[in-house]
């Protein structure tokens, strides 16, 4: 058993390592690639060659990060193969038909017109080369969505029943995994994210390059361009967000409560504004949560529910049973191990009475894997701070912006100060933790679980030592490493070339 949660937890850290060194790269490729269209658009339909060279740079800023973007996202994709291979077994049939879709199509169509958005300049006519950005940019968006897609059934099963015959989930329902309200709203928060995190990334850099110049107006129209595409994304992010809560509150209460530190729910429920977690806070003692908060009173209940009212569980109600959740979690275990019986006496015997145990208890089936309540709460204070980490920075994203095109508009000498250049370089910085915390959430809130409530991670590796997945591990760090300080390097050279 040590081997196994060693194995467990190795496999864990090398895909969230090549997740969040991937995710460095995909907010990138999604707002440049809107913004260079936009730049390009504006400069075909103004003639203004000014604009033109400015959306020929960002383009080559954008196919550099695309390039480092596919290398992390290859290899992210084989070790669903090499680390998670019962996991691929089980579901395969559903998580990989949006994947295959992705690479067949989307990817297909990204891939192809950026050759002619990065090689086309002077090579093709400008009509035809503007179309080419747009339906790259298009592509980039398309392959996001079957991407969330498969995540987001990760963390809202639909459109599936379990065949115990193949010992496989399979799809019932294309649409229903498509559509579903999850993955649409997990694509539109992680869409325009991107588009917030580019507009920081080009009005960071283009102040640094205004400075270094020393000429106001060269980075002036990539200001404006970049800081509009990233106020409207982030505005969009932060509705698409409270959608995301909603959902979030109906599919995996769990989580929720993880992300405020709520351990004990109830009517009129407070959000945390801001909060220090008691780390001595446990399932089995009384100890306050916060060691030191400020909470708005209903806010929870508001966001959660619509109603300031209304009732949200915490921890404590969702494992002992509550109004919304009123299967325990000790009945969800007993009932989970039920299931795993069953299945077991149907494949050694075909007996009807043991399929008809496990289709009653199949919708508990993961909780079967676990002997104590307390290893199906997640991390609480990493889901809480990553949380509210996210909201506080994407708060300063907002003043971020509108200071930005006030400036551009008004005041534009301003941005090339030596004080512009510094806010917007760390302005950069804290754009990428605010989205890598959105991420941290999602995942980490979710836990133990691969698949919510049927496949618990434990059950989801493959047959590997933990010594061979911890070398990968620190293979795959030094060589992502090594990757990204050479896209800085070559960033840096173009930027400083300009």
């Amino acid at each position: 058993m040590p081997d196994l949660i060693s194995v467990v937890e190795w496999s864990r850290w090398q895909f969230a390592l090549t997740a969040m060194y991937h995710w460095l790269f995909v907010p990138l490729t999604l707002g440049l690639s809107i913004i260079v269209a936009i730049m390009e658009t504006l400069a075909l339909r103004s003639g203004s060659e000014k604009m033109l060279s400015t959306a020929m740079f960002w383009t080559k800023i954008f196919a550099i990060n695309f390039v480092c973007g596919v290398a992390t996202g290859i290899i992210l994709e084989f070790e669903f193969g090499t680390n998670w291979s019962n996991y691929s077994w089980f579901v395969g049939d559903i998580f990989g038909a949006p994947l295959a879709i992705e690479g067949l199509f989307a990817f297909f169509m990204e891939s192809t017109f950026v050759v002619v958005m990065v090689l086309g300049w002077g090579r093709v006519s400008r009509r035809f080369h503007l179309a080419a950005t747009w339906l790259t940019a298009l592509g980039a968006m398309i392959s996001a969505l079957w991407i969330l897609v498969a995540n987001a059934w990760m963390q809202y099963p639909v459109g599936m029943t379990f065949n115990p015959d193949t010992m496989r989930n399979e799809m019932t329902d294309f649409w229903a995994v498509a559509l579903s309200p999850v993955a649409l709203n997990k694509l539109l928060h992680a869409v325009t994210s991107g588009w917030a995190i580019s507009g920081v990334f080009v009005v960071g850099v283009s102040c640094y390059m205004m400075r270094r110049r020393r000429d106001s107006e060269y980075g002036l129209p990539a200001v404006k361009v970049g800081g509009w595409v990233g106020l409207a994304g982030i505005l969009i992010t932060c509705m698409s967000g409270h959608s995301s809560a909603v959902d979030v509150s109906n599919t995996q209460p769990m989580k929720l409560a993880a992300m405020e530190g709520l351990w004990n729910g109830g009517n009129h429920t407070e959000l945390v504004a801001f909060g220090i977690l008691n780390p001595e806070k446990t399932l089995d003692n009384d100890a306050d949560p916060f060691l030191f908060k400020i909470g708005l009173p209903g806010a929870l209940s508001w966001i959660a529910k619509g109603d300031a009212d209304a009732y949200v569980p915490g921890i404590c109600d969702i494992v002992n049973g509550s109004p919304a959740t009123p299967v325990s979690y000790p009945e969800r275990m007993r009932r989970g191990a039920l299931a795993r019986e069953a299945l077991a006496e149907y494949g050694a015997t075909g007996s009807d009475e043991a399929l008809a145990t496990l289709r009653e208890n199949y919708e508990f089936f993961g909780y079967g894997y676990f002997d104590n309540p307390a290893e199906l709460i997640p991390p609480v204070a990493m889901s809480f701070y990553a949380f509210h980490t996210m909201v506080a920075l994407g708060g300063y994203m907002i003043a971020f912006f509108i200071v930005a095109l006030l400036l551009a508009y008004k005041r534009h000498r301003l941005l090339s100060t030596l004080a512009a250049s510094w806010i917007g370089m760390l302005s950069i910085a804290a754009a990428w933790i605010c989205s890598q915390s959105g991420w941290i959430c999602a995942e980490v809130g979710r836990q133990p679980w691969v698949i919510q409530d049927i496949m618990p991670t434990r059950a989801a590796i493959s047959a590997l030592s933990a010594s061979s997945v911890e070398l990968t591990f620190w293979l795959f760090a030094a060589v992502f490493t090594m990757l990204l300080v050479a896209e800085i390097s070559i960033m840096l050279n173009k930027i400083h070339k300009a």
